[in-house]
């Protein structure tokens, strides 16, 4: 997921997150069904003593336009702020009696709305929930404070120089792309989308075909059978196929920067990088691992150039993955960073490393899987974007069977042709070594 996605989209769905049981995610207990052509996945943790629930929606950017953009986001998010059965003060009481929340979360493949409750609330929370995805009050009043709200985020970017360096990274690299059109919108885009536009656009996505319902809990498969029938049974199935997703491609590497006066340079570049439904993802995930670790020890331990250097893996449908640092310095940390990776690409790691890297990155993800909402939302990117959600747990054994040679293969593949992006004194920027190739 993009990085700059990845914690709205996570606080959707990561609600009450009490529950340890099973923590290695697998296909035990998950149950597929369809009600009127929406696809329900269930997945059943016994003694979970919460429920994490997602209604996600196909299409992400390629819903939207340039005009448009955010729309979806700001459709969602007055969803969740009064409802026909529920308003606005009664709303609220009952979320807060019944230890719940509903929330939202966009990126640039799909949305969701989310629910998270305890297992004893469970059927009341469901309720406001589902009046929360299909009668939305959508007065005036609440959509001029969401749309507000959201003016105010997306001015604040200006401001801080990682939202900035991240908004400024994702023009580069998305030119010409699905993914130019900011599923956040824009502060032009924004401004100029009604309240009957989101009335209207909320209409058009109430399609059973443009829906996938994920619920993880201590729940009968059977039980929310009932519940998502009569729930969603009076809804049009539509045709929607979400438009053909290009993957991405850089023939050059470039550097873009933009002049601001700071103490220090932010740098962000971005190479393209497998999608989840390729094999290459996985010894992708190792080496970019091993790149982390290597950037950390080299930039910050050894030559005290940056305090965070990183180096980032999304998972989209067009995905892309990276390097980042903040740096006085930025050129010497550059050089040492694209050193690095070229040491990826023209020397065999160790046995020793590859082992304790893939060790570390399945413990990491197993820690990060252990929530229900964390499963639910696991679940959803496969079936959404990675081939089916049974290849979610494929990872395991993907993960072993990654050699030096992969490693090496996909750094070179990869890690190229990098698009940076820096927010900074130009005057300290050498473009000359942003420009050239790892090694």
């Amino acid at each position: 997921m993009n990085r700059r996605f990845a914690v709205p989209l996570a606080l959707a769905l990561t609600l009450l997150t009490a529950s340890y049981a099973s923590a290695q995610p697998g296909t035990e207990g998950i149950t597929e069904f369809t009600v009127n052509g929406l696809k329900v996945l269930v997945k059943q943790r016994p003694s979970s003593q919460t429920v994490a629930v997602g209604l996600f929606i196909k299409g992400g950017a390629r819903n939207i336009t340039a005009a448009n953009a955010g729309i979806e986001a700001l459709t969602l998010d007055v969803a969740t702020e009064a409802t026909t059965s529920f308003p606005r003060e009664l709303l609220r009481r009952e979320l807060a009696r019944t230890a719940s929340a509903v929330n939202y979360g966009v990126n640039y493949d799909y949305s969701v709305l989310s629910l998270g409750t305890t297992r004893q609330y469970f059927d009341r929370a469901w309720e406001i929930f589902v009046d929360a995805a299909l009668h939305p009050s959508f007065t005036p009043e609440d959509f001029n404070l969401v749309r507000q709200r959201r003016l105010s985020a997306l001015s604040d970017d200006e401001d801080n120089p990682d939202s900035l360096l991240a908004v400024t990274g994702s023009a580069v690299a998305y030119a010409g792309h699905p993914y130019q059109n900011d599923p956040r919108g824009t502060m032009t885009s924004v401004q100029r989308i009604t309240v009957d536009e989101v009335k209207k656009y909320h209409q058009q996505l109430m399609q059973t075909s443009r829906l996938l319902l994920v619920v993880v809990g201590d729940l009968e498969a059977t039980e929310l059978q009932k519940k998502a029938a009569a729930a969603f049974s009076k809804l049009p199935v539509g045709t929607y196929q979400p438009p053909p997703l290009p993957q991405l491609s850089f023939p050059a590497p470039t550097v873009a920067i933009t002049t601001r006066e700071l103490p220090t340079n932010y740098v962000q570049g971005t190479y393209a990088a497998p999608s989840l439904t390729s094999a290459d993802i996985f010894p992708m995930r190792v080496a970019t691992s091993i790149l982390r670790n290597r950037l950390f020890e080299e930039v910050r331990v050894k030559r005290s150039l940056s305090y965070a250097p990183d180096a980032f893996l999304n998972e989209q449908g067009a995905n892309t993955g990276g390097i980042y640092v903040t740096a006085v310095d930025a050129n010497q940390a550059i050089q040492v960073m694209l050193t690095e990776i070229g040491k990826l690409q023209s020397e065999d790691v160790s046995d020793d490393e590859l082992k304790g890297t893939s060790s570390s990155f399945l413990t990491n993800h197993y820690l990060d899987q252990e929530t229900n909402a964390a499963q639910a939302c696991d679940l959803a990117r496969y079936e959404l974007i990675g081939g089916g959600w049974k290849n979610s747990v494929m990872l395991l054994d993907k993960l072993r069977g990654v050699t030096p040679n992969d490693v090496r293969r996909v750094a070179r593949t990869y890690m190229k042709n990098i698009q940076f992006v820096v927010i900074g004194d130009p005057q300290k920027i050498n473009k000359q070594i942003f420009t050239r190739q790892p090694g």
